[in-house]
This record gives structure tokens, sequence and C-alpha cells, in this order.
């Protein structure tokens, strides 16, 4: 009897455990391995290949495009990527945008002027467009096209908005030198007549006010940053980003130039990784002149410098000073022959 007691006790004593480790395996199962929870888990972290890279610039006229140039005080900001798979490139102005922290950026009416007459699209009723800057004010002349051809003038004054957009208050409009006036007896010419709902992108009319995106409005690379002032400054129209006017007098006697660091660019065919590039005016006039469409031209005929810390030092002159006949390529005969002399243009460096 006391046989068959232990063989029992026995028996149960084994399914116990075979019904513990059963229990044991089965929690094992369900949870994933230690490699599989980590990525699941952990979130994704933007390197410093893609992170922005920081912009100073200082008294530099940067072109962008034929009819459109920006006149930089200075400039405190970020050059930040438009595309996640590709880097902000030179060659590409559509690849990037500016945006400033600090700054003092201005534009010539006449230029603004001039863009929109090549930017409008072809149904536009406003053509003809002359921007010209009168006292605090601006004046724009053009021709509207309603019914028949109209001159009009428009006379407003500019502020910033709190979404940082630029808004001209009309005071005047009037139509002007318009023969055989009895048949305008019943014309009515308001503000929004001027611009097509439809048409120019960053462009909306508000009663008497004209409301204008820059960022959407004007060429690529586009601006954006907090504006806090806006004001005519014959002949240009001026915007401030941020608390500026301390950074613009201590930087008052520095070189003009563009500095640019951390992050990754693409310039030509090399691609910088941990930006330090500094591009210095080797002219002695007021603006650094850079172009972005011709650039290349500009970093060839000036000479550069690697820094201790694998920085690149670029020193460029204006566009209007390229010389126009210099040879810029080593060729393979001089690669082919030991006891030929260097070319001058590079010994002179």
């Amino acid at each position: 009897m006391r046989a068959r007691v232990a063989v029992l006790a026995l028996v149960c004593i084994l399914l116990l455990i075979f019904w513990f480790w059963r229990l044991r395996s089965t929690r094992h199962a369900k949870q994933p391995s230690a490699s599989k929870a980590s990525t699941t888990i952990s979130p994704s972290v933007a390197t410093s290949e893609s992170a922005p890279t920081a912009v100073y610039a200082h008294n530099l006229m940067l072109r962008k495009g034929p009819h459109f140039r920006i006149y930089v005080r200075w400039l405190r900001g970020d050059m930040v990527r438009t595309r996640r798979d590709a880097n902000p490139t030179f060659d590409d102005p559509d690849s990037f945008f500016l945006e400033i922290k600090t700054g003092v950026i201005r534009a010539n009416i006449g230029d603004i002027g001039n863009f929109l007459n090549t930017a409008s699209v072809a149904d536009s009723p406003l053509r003809n467009i002359t921007l010209l800057a009168e006292g605090d004010q601006i004046k724009l002349n053009g021709t509207l096209h309603k019914l028949l051809s109209m001159p009009i003038e428009l006379l407003g004054s500019v502020v910033a908005t709190p979404d940082n957009r630029i808004q001209v208050h009309v005071t005047k409009l009037s139509v002007l030198k318009i023969p055989l006036k009895g048949l305008l007896g019943g014309l009515h010419i308001s503000v929004s007549d001027l611009f097509n709902p439809k048409g120019l992108a960053g462009i909306e009319v508000s009663n008497n006010d004209i409301f204008f995106d820059t960022f959407k409005l004007l060429p690529p690379p586009h601006i954006h940053g907090q504006v806090s002032k806006v004001r005519v400054v014959t002949p240009d129209i001026e915007e401030v980003y941020g608390n500026a006017q301390e950074e613009v007098t201590r930087v008052e006697q520095w070189r003009n130039f563009l500095r640019l660091s951390d992050g990754t660019i693409d310039f030509g065919k090399l691609t910088m990784h941990h930006v330090d590039l500094t591009m210095v005016d080797l002219s002695n006039d007021q603006w650094f002149d850079l172009d972005l469409n011709n650039y290349q031209n500009q970093l060839v005929n000036g000479y550069t410098r690697m820094t201790p810390e694998a920085g690149l030092q670029i020193f460029m002159p204006d566009l209007d000073e390229l010389p126009k006949n210099r040879s810029q390529n080593i060729s393979m005969e001089w690669l082919k022959h030991r006891n030929l002399p260097p070319p001058p243009d590079i010994m002179s460096k």
C-alpha cells in the first residue's frame, strides 16, 4: 500500500514539473527577442549628416536668378534641406531654404517690379509693372486690363504682419490719362481687380490691403523667419528678422563673407560632411557679389586653402571681376613631363 502511495506521489510531482516547464516555455515564446525589441522600440534619431547647416553672412549680395538680388547686411540662421533624401546644394536653390534667426535683408524695389513682370501668369490683369519708392511708401504703376487697357497708379504703406508677410495698405488708387472719360462713368476699380486670385502664388488681397508672402512669391533659395520690421529705405525695401541691431553693429568692421558650418552640403562634384566652409570676398567694395548661377566660375578664379581643422576657406572675386581668358586646367602634357615648370597662375598662389 505504501509503495502505491509513493509511486502516485512521484507521478504527481513529475506532472507538476512538466506543467511548470510548459508554462514557462510558452511565456518565453510570446516575448520578443532582445534584438527585435530594440529595433522596434528605439526611435529614429537625426544624424549630424542631415542636421541643418548653420549660416552666417555679412554684406552679401546674393543673386537669385537673372532678375533678382537680395542684399544681406547681416544674417545668422540655418540652411535647411527641403528633401530628406537630398543634400542642400548650391547647384539647386530649391534644395534648401534659409531659416533666419536674426538678420537685416534688403531687396531693390525696382528688382521686385521686374520680377513680378517676368513671373506673372499670362492671364494676369495687371501688366507692365513698375515699382518705385516714394518717401516711406511704395508706388506702383502698371496697365490694368479690364474691358480696356487702363494705366493705373497705386500708393501704399508697408508693415510686417504677425504671420511674417508684408502688408501693403493702399492709400491711393487712381486711373491715369484715360481718354473718353464718359465711357468710364460706371466703371469701378478696386484693389482686388489688380491681381488674379488664382494667379501668382504668394499674393492675397483683402479690401484695401495686399499681402505678400515673400517665401512663396520670390525666387529660391526661399527665406523664412520671424519678421520684426519692414520699411522702405529708398531705393530698397528692408526686412529685419529678430532683434538684429546689436549684431549688425558688432560686425560693422568685419569683411564681407559667407560662412557655413555643420551638416552636409554639395557643391559641384564635391560633398562636404561636417561642413566647415568660409567664402571671403576678395574685393574691397561694399558687397560680396555671389551668383548662384555662376558661383563655380567665382570659385575657380579665386584661391583656396585648407585649415588645420580640415575646413575650407575660399577667397573669391566678385562676378564682374572675373578674368575673361584664363586657363584653369593643368594639361596632361605638363603631367607627363617632370621638368616642365608649373603654370604661372598656380605658382602665383
